[in-house]
């Protein structure tokens, strides 16, 4: 029974044998052609079953070995590596039919290479994760048959995975490389000191040019009969918090990516940053209800514990609820903080509907919106109008772009910090945006 499982005829024979019809059809009307017809059949035979002797003379002829990361990044290419040797003497053609997680849609995939007698090869080809999640890799299947290509045999390799895709750690790091510049790292021996208003004083100093004249101090000047300014240093363990919209605002895609996985991901880079400038980072995600809490702190596991919760956090399909929000940051955050949320208006009314509770978070803690643009549409906005419909949706679609901005100013007339950006510049706007206020004590 294990052999009829792994026997396989090949297309070659098919093809072979319905040319080998037609010849004993046309054999019919030309007799010339009937020993010669006899002939072929009988050498596809011989060769059918030298080369399946060949196939299965041996209980296993390959080795096949997976090879995968330990944790992936989300919306980043990752390669997978497999290795196959060939146990047997002649050269033969491999197809490697490997089981993929259903997350990556990938239902016809397979690699075919030629692999010489006693020679291993690393094959490997590369997936691009847009879900977070437990990717679950089935059997690999190696079919193999000689250059003849009339039969293959079918062996089957154990090789169950799980790879874990987590939220992107490659654009935390591209992202803690780029704002580099601005940290400051050690345990406080070198201090970058930036320019600007900031609260923790740091010391006396002479004044040079270009130090802010509002820094001077007045009396020690008038006991040294120097000009002497303040000092200021970058304040230390403030409360920032990322709050997520997991509404279904948040569920539009853009290239491949959700707005809410695009905001998953900017959240981790975020607070790596947060954390490197020595402040709290805490997290928040809400919907319909108040869902996930990380309780804002500094501690070396804090990233981790942010890392996790993302990991878990899934999108719903309700309204997001901002007096909700409003009425548990009262009681979940009582000290006046930094809060950067992610959300989504596309209209003026959407806005209007949670102006009044963004206006209560604002006013009692420094409240950052970010929001996005459609870069489909714009794209749609700037492409050349060949007939009525066209200009009907280029219109259409110049009238929701502008929208945004009406939203932007709507929000600075309020009072409110906003961000509107491209989905792929979230999080290096989302961290611009943090060291700016960071850096003039905008708290």
């Amino acid at each position: 029974m294990k052999l009829f499982k792994s026997f396989y005829l090949q297309n070659r024979f098919f093809y072979a044998a319905a040319g080998l019809v037609a010849l004993f059809f046309i054999s019919y009307v030309l007799p010339l052609l009937f020993y010669p017809a006899l002939a072929t059949m009988a050498f596809l035979l011989v060769a059918t079953a030298v080369e399946s002797y060949l196939l299965f003379k041996n209980k296993s002829n390959f080795y096949c070995r997976r090879e995968l990361v330990a944790v992936a990044s989300l919306h980043h290419n990752h390669q997978v590596n497999l290795k196959v040797k060939n146990r047997l003497k002649n050269r033969l053609l491999v197809t490697l039919v490997d089981e993929l997680p259903y997350q990556l849609e990938n239902r016809d995939f397979e690699l075919t290479f030629t692999l010489g007698g006693n020679k291993t090869k690393n094959a490997s080809y590369t997936i691009l994760p847009v879900v977070r999640g437990a990717y679950s890799f089935g059997h690999i299947n190696l079919f193999a048959s000689t250059l003849l290509g009339f039969v293959a045999r079918r062996q089957q390799f154990s090789s169950e995975q799980e790879l874990s895709v987590m939220p992107s750690v490659y654009e935390m790091r591209q992202q803690e490389l780029l704002a580099m510049k601005n940290l400051n790292f050690g345990n406080g021996e070198n201090k970058t000191r930036f320019l600007g208003k900031s609260y923790e004083f740091d010391q006396l100093k002479n004044y040079v040019h270009g130090d802010d004249p509002r820094n001077i101090n007045w009396k020690a000047t008038s006991k040294t009969r120097n000009l002497m300014v303040n000092h200021f240093e970058d304040e230390r363990s403030q409360q920032v918090y990322a709050v997520i919209d997991k509404g279904r605002n948040m569920k539009m895609p853009f290239d491949q990516l959700t707005l809410f996985d695009y905001a998953i991901n900017a959240t981790l880079a975020f607070s790596n940053i947060v954390l490197k400038k020595h402040d709290k980072a805490g997290l928040l995600t809400f919907s319909e209800k108040l869902d996930q809490v990380v309780a804002a702190e500094w501690s070396p596991r804090q990233l981790m514990k942010i890392q996790y919760a993302l990991y878990a956090e899934r999108y719903h399909y309700t309204e997001p609820n901002f007096e909700l929000l409003a009425l548990q940051l009262r009681k979940l955050v009582p000290n006046r903080s930094m809060i950067f949320l992610y959300t989504n208006f596309d209209t003026l009314e959407a806005l209007e509907r949670a102006l009044p509770s963004l206006k209560i978070i604002n006013r009692l803690h420094r409240l950052i919106v970010i929001f996005f643009t459609n870069t489909e549409l714009e794209a749609m906005g700037k492409s050349f109008a060949l007939d009525v419909l066209e200009i009907y949706q280029n219109t259409m679609a110049e009238k929701f772009i502008s929208e945004k901005e009406l939203i932007s100013k709507e929000l600075r007339k309020h009072g409110i910090a906003s961000i509107l950006t491209k989905p792929a510049e979230l999080s290096a706007n989302t961290i611009n945006k943090y060291l700016e206020l960071k850096a003039v004590g905008a708290f």
